[in-house]
């Protein structure tokens, strides 16, 4: 493992965490939910942590990390979610017209973002549209569980599948540089060492 390894794997966390709130809660940490899906758009990006605008857009996701891998405390919904996101990634690998078919997609919700802004519900509720059409029609599927009043409202729903393509593309990012699913129970201890390591940095570079 290393720091680009853990900072991909921070944003799969990240959007399946986001995914999670949003369906039991009915809201979220709406900073980590824009570097979410900021994520999605910057895809010749320079480093792993300049696609989520610096190590401080998936802070979120290396605290879920953590408590994933160190703590007592686990969520094991979130875990479930992630090893889903995973696998969901390889059979999109594998089918080269499904591909081309997302990517039309997230350069066609671009032009959206230049419009109205990452954060406003046009572009979550496309980006859940892009989400449907292809990443639901591959298995296996991303069960969310949740309140059902919260999972009923269209605007909520669109912001769980939105961020779900989020944990999607980091997905992509985290095997394209190397990672492995089986590196999440070899590695275990070593991936939060070095994700402390990543928010104790980020933290210092806020000031704070």
């Amino acid at each position: 493992m290393n720091e680009e390894r853990v900072l991909a794997l921070a944003g799969v966390f990240q959007g399946v965490a986001l995914a999670q709130q949003l369906a039991a809660d009915g809201r979220c940490d709406e900073a980590a939910f824009e570097a979410s899906l900021a994520s999605v758009f910057r895809i010749d990006a320079d480093s792993v942590a300049s696609v989520y605008g610096g190590v401080s857009g998936v802070r979120r996701g290396l605290r879920t990390l953590v408590a994933q891998f160190e703590d007592q405390t686990r969520d094991v919904a979130v875990m479930r979610m992630a090893i889903t996101v995973l696998r969901l990634e390889r059979s999109l690998s594998r089918n080269r017209g499904l591909l081309d078919r997302l990517r039309e997609g997230i350069v066609g919700t671009q032009r959206q973002v230049e419009h109205f802004g990452i954060g406003h519900p046009n572009v979550a509720a496309r980006l859940a549209e892009v989400y449907t059409s292809t990443l639901s029609t591959l298995k296996p599927r991303v069960m969310v569980t949740g309140t059902p009043s919260h999972l009923q409202q269209k605007a909520n729903v669109d912001k769980v599948r939105a961020a779900l393509l989020a944990a999607v593309r980091s997905a992509v990012l985290w095997n394209q540089i190397g990672g492995r699913q089986w590196h999440l129970l070899i590695y275990r201890k070593q991936c939060a060492m070095l994700a402390r390591g990543l928010l104790t940095g980020s933290t210092l570079d806020d000031g704070g």
